[in-house]
């Protein structure tokens, strides 16, 4: 039964260690090969070919390599096959020439019917050349010399001789076959070898005690080996159905991908194989944990990854598509992840991807960026194309979970994390976690501080690219805690923004906006004061009332306040997004379309957007100078902000060549550390009055 997480026929990369030992292996048994072959002579020829007990001989060899015996728990890799038995047999009976031929053809047969690669092939006929002549160097120690026209058939005394060239073959071709996975999978030799050893040793104890049985049969009458295949038969019937049973509950049906009991055995084995080489305890409560300089951090990683809008294939084409673009899914994962890794399928469209090893954060997002670019190839199936994407979220032992249970819940919320954000992948954070402890700690610190005013506005200005006029103040909020010092939005706001807690910030920084905008205003500083709003702000119809019973209070014109809206916002909530903005609009408060770029507006939604400005995206124009592209897009944006009639704002501008190269394509104003860093409120009042005082300057 095929394993659908078999990557041994991959071609090893060249040069590699893998491939290096490949190469090595083949060649000494082409040597061994040849030199044993170069000993036939015409006559033992003549008889060989002319003998039909070797032809029946061979026949069950290529049976013997077509169907091994698997047993429940093991695969076809590492299944025994009762071809053992019978080259054995040939070996004690003709002599190496005719095993190592026998067992060649044989293998050579099996691997082209089974669609294996050519360097296993070779790889495999020379593991059993080698193993057969080491055989054959302990039977010539005790004199044995086997040929076609020497037959040799042993007898009671000579069972010492053959039990010791029985471990002979089973311990050279058991350290070939382990040398070759640990290599492939990256693992010690030794941890290789124990991987199996009981049972490869107890099923050769069988197979070769069985040769000579078969050699006394064999010289008996040829009659006599077709009776001595029917207990193989028979086992090997047995043996299936127990794997079939086995894999069935173990697999999914659609994929053949492990499923989730055999992802639970499989992560239980690495993290214990994690915790083995670990010197330390787990991170937690009480003393800093001790490091081995000598040894490095060792981690096992857990990924899991959905496909975005697999519904849609499904309710358009049919669950048949669906299946198959599954199957395809599962293909593309399995040849994308390292020899080692495990690929499961949970259900429906999540899979499950077990690194047993990884060294970091930084090294898991890398895999999963493959495992991405593997899935973004377009698909094409009943004549359309799809384009695959996923959302992966990461969690690793023992950074963020002790236990299997706890991995798999914490790489969910992450994946969420990363489909919620259209991030496409996302690790483990405890603060987007609505159930980890030290969110709610969190959750309960922001709450005391919004009642305590710790919560402060910082100002930074927004200017014109072309005169060096002020075109406003945008305020952003800090949490001066206590204990950790000043804090920024994005170690508090991602939490604030799941619960209800972010109505009472955001009424605390509007009200804070206003009364700054006021003071300012009654100095002449008549400046226009921008304020974030968040998804929930716009669901909230309480954030209409706040704004226009603040700008009433104070004297305010609407004029004085903008908002700005994030445009995902816009493109992922419309229906209660458009409700709020519409009357935002008719309350004549100017609005802002933030982070422009990073969402999928349309043209025509954007044009019925009632905004004032769009501010460009910090990615993009950080890069302008030195990447091609991002220029394009960054120049794109401006030329469509002027086209629709909006004034085009830049965010991130730290050095004057990028603001130079703005002011050149066309863009209205920017903002960043080149003009001006965030400001505390008292600080952004002396800046506004010594730049009110002074006359205007190009900004670039």
């Amino acid at each position: 039964m095929k394993d659908p997480n078999n990557t041994r026929n991959t071609v090893p990369r060249r040069g590699s260690p893998l491939w290096t030992y490949f190469v090595v292996v083949v060649l000494a048994g082409a040597a061994a090969c040849s030199v044993a072959l170069a000993g036939l002579s015409g006559a033992e020829v003549d008889a060989l070919v002319g003998n039909p007990l070797f032809w029946i001989l061979g026949c069950f060899i290529v049976f013997g390599e077509l169907r091994p015996i698997i047993t429940p728990g093991s695969t076809e890799n590492n299944g025994a096959t009762t071809s053992t038995t019978f080259s054995f047999a040939a070996l004690l009976y003709a002599g190496l020439p005719i095993a190592a031929l026998l067992h060649a053809v044989a293998v050579t047969t099996c691997g082209v019917l089974r669609g294996r690669s050519p360097h296993r092939i070779a790889f495999n006929v020379a593991q059993y050349t080698l193993s057969l002549g080491a055989a054959q160097l302990v039977l010539l120690l005790f004199g044995v010399h086997a040929s076609p026209t020497s037959l040799w058939v042993p007898e009671g005394a000579d069972l010492p001789a053959i039990a010791l060239a029985g471990a002979a073959y089973f311990a050279c071709n058991d350290t070939l076959v382990a040398a070759a996975i640990a290599l492939h999978e990256r693992v010690s030799l030794l941890k290789a070898l124990r991987w199996d050893l009981g049972y490869q040793v107890l099923v050769h104890l069988a197979l070769l005690g069985l040769a000579p049985l078969m050699v006394v049969a064999m010289d008996r009458s040829a009659a006599f080996v077709p009776l001595i295949v029917l207990p193989f038969i028979a086992v090997y019937l047995n043996a299936s159905v127990s794997v079939r049973r086995e894999h069935q509950a173990l697999h999914d049906g659609l994929t053949g991908l492990p499923n989730r009991k055999l992802l639970i055995v499989r992560t239980e084995e690495a993290l214990a194989a994690v915790r083995g080489g670990r010197p330390s305890r787990l991170p937690g409560p009480g003393p800093a944990r001790r490091r081995n300089p000598e040894r490095p951090e060792r981690r096992a990683g857990l990924f899991l990854l959905d496909l975005d809008r697999f519904k849609e294939v499904n309710d358009t084409l049919g669950h048949p598509t669906g299946d198959r673009l599954l199957q395809l899914v599962a293909h593309r994962l399995t040849h994308s992840v390292r020899p080692g890794d495990l690929v499961a399928r949970l259900g429906g469209d999540e899979f499950a991807v077990l690194l047993p090893t990884i060294r970091d954060a930084a090294a898991a997002r890398e895999v999963a960026a493959r495992l991405r670019a593997a899935l973004s190839e377009p698909v094409r199936l009943d004549g359309m194309t799809f384009d695959l994407e996923a959302s992966v979220g990461i969690a690793l032992f023992p950074d963020h979970a002790p236990d299997f249970e706890l991995l798999l819940q914490r790489a969910d919320v992450a994946m969420y994390n990363a489909k919620g954000g259209r991030t496409g992948v996302e690790v483990y954070s405890p603060t987007k976690d609505r159930n980890s402890p030290a969110r709610l700690t969190m959750l309960g610190d922001l709450r005391r501080a919004v009642d305590r005013g710790e919560l402060e506005l910082f100002y930074q200005p927004k200017i014109s690219l072309h005169d060096g006029q002020l075109v406003g103040m945008e305020a952003l909020v800090r949490w001066r805690h206590p204990d950790q010092g000043l804090l920024e939005p994005e170690h508090f706001l991602p939490i604030a923004e799941q619960t209800y807690l972010m109505r009472s910030i955001t009424q605390h920084v509007v009200e804070a906006a206003l009364a700054q905008a006021a003071d300012w205003w009654r100095e002449d500083l008549t400046v226009q004061v921008a304020v974030n709003a968040s998804g929930r702000d716009l669901l909230d119809g309480g954030l209409i009332e706040t704004i226009e019973n603040g700008l009433l209070r104070r004297g305010l014109p609407a004029a004085s306040l903008q908002l700005e809206i994030t445009e995902r916002i816009l493109m992922n909530e419309p229906a209660y997004a458009s409700e709020t903005v519409t009357a935002l609009a008719a309350l004549g408060i100017p609005l802002s379309l933030d982070d422009f770029g990073t969402g999928y507006s349309s043209l025509v939604r954007l044009k019925r957007m009632p905004v004032e400005e769009v501010k460009i995206d910090a990615s993009f124009v950080s890069r302008i100078a030195t990447s091609p592209d991002d220029a394009v897009i960054v120049r794109s944006i401006v030329d469509l902000a002027r086209t629709l009639g909006l004034r085009s704002v830049a965010e991130g501008v730290e050095d004057p060549q990028t603001a130079l190269l703005l002011c050149e394509i066309g863009c209205d104003a920017a903002q960043g550390w080149h003009f001006g860093r965030p400001m505390d409120a008292a600080t952004a009042t002396d800046w506004l009055r010594r730049h009110m005082e002074r006359a205007p300057e190009p900004a670039a």
